[in-house]
């Protein structure tokens, strides 16, 4: 084998050839996984490139192959527990199947999410996971069905645009907790969200854009209803995207004629801010009013009182988006389906019957 000496260049397959006394074509087959070679040469090819410290030049091998070996995942926010989680589970699942993840944050951001879609795209990834900012826009997602790389929505659902979805039984989800609640005395709840809104209100449930908090406060309004309040959306609040909002958005409820005895977070983050909020106004958690957050977050269990949550199995539903991209990147023909992962209610001591009826 010849001895190249260090170079600052890049070292290329025809580098990788020549030391190992091989043509160009037959290192390429064996550096791109592709192709028949003997035992023998595929020893040599592997020895002189370990030797040289060649590294694969990944838009090559694609252009030649048609596969990149990455998936892109768009999420979220990355800052939020839930988003981490759900990447670890992807992450490993992509791993153990042979596949290197590029991940890049939205900030739930439309345009964001466009630009990083777009990206991912250029760098010819196999195929997306995307958590859609808005499920009413979709001509970005639509494009890329169009160009046939595979798609799978992760925590929210688009039915219309056709794809498989992997989601938390987010509905459901909000119904335990609401009455959990309720059998603990409480009448006048308050689901807040970070959803971004013109308002703190909301006019139509329906129209909001975001399929994992409608769902969630359709089973919120839905057992509220059920149980014959009145003008249960009343206290459905929007908006609380950071420590400053979240903290308006809760003095204007405790301004209320009639304020909230319970409070609903729609993820981890909210339900932090509250739990922050609620501190800085001097109010104690149940004695003052109760809570309950979405996603057993680590900062849930060492909270004075402990927070009761809604458990979601976030890692196993990334893991899940994962295989189901990769089963269609491995050829299964498979029909566009929404798999939903069951959530549960993990009762600690922040929920306690109101002072106040």
């Amino acid at each position: 084998m010849e001895n190249f000496a260090a170079s600052k260049r890049s070292v290329t397959v025809a580098d990788v050839a020549r030391a190992a006394k091989v043509s160009k074509a037959t290192a390429a087959r064996v550096l791109g996984g592709y192709g028949v070679v003997s035992d023998k040469i595929r020893a040599q090819v592997m020895a002189a490139a370990t030797a040289l410290e060649y590294r694969p030049n990944e838009l090559a091998r694609s252009m030649t192959t048609g596969k990149s070996g990455i998936i892109g995942v768009v999420v979220g926010d990355i800052e939020n527990a839930f988003f981490s989680l759900a990447v670890r589970g992807i992450s490993d699942a992509a791993r153990i199947a042979g596949f290197n993840v590029i991940i890049a944050n939205s900030g739930e951001e439309l345009n964001a999410e466009k630009s990083a879609v777009d990206l991912l795209i250029g760098k010819r990834v196999d195929g997306l996971i995307v958590t859609p900012s808005r499920c009413d826009r979709m001509d970005h997602l639509q494009d890329v069905r169009r160009v046939g790389v595979p798609l799978v929505l992760f925590d929210r659902s688009i039915p219309e645009l056709g794809v498989d979805s992997v989601t938390g039984d987010d509905r459901d989800a909000a119904v335990a907790a609401t009455r959990h609640l309720l059998e603990a005395g409480h009448r006048r709840i308050a689901y807040v969200s970070a959803l971004e809104a013109d308002g703190e209100h909301i006019a139509d449930s329906r129209h909001l854009s975001n399929s994992a908090v409608r769902e969630r406060v359709e089973g919120f309004l839905s057992v509220l209803t059920e149980a014959g309040l009145k003008n249960p959306q009343h206290y459905v609040r929007l908006g609380a995207t950071d420590q400053e909002r979240t903290n308006a958005v809760l003095k204007h409820l405790l301004e209320e004629g009639s304020p909230p005895t319970a409070l609903v977070a729609s993820d981890s983050l909210v339900g932090l801010r509250l739990f922050r909020s609620l501190q800085s106004l001097g109010l104690s958690i149940p004695q003052d009013i109760s809570m309950i957050s979405f996603l057993d977050a680590d900062w849930t269990t060492v909270t004075t009182p402990p927070i009761t949550v809604i458990d979601q199995p976030v890692y196993e539903m990334g893991k899940k988006a994962a295989e189901r991209l990769i089963s269609r990147l491995n050829g299964k023909e498979l029909a566009a389906e929404r798999t939903t992962v069951k959530t549960s209610l993990i009762q600690r001591g922040s929920v306690a019957p109101p002072r106040r009826k």
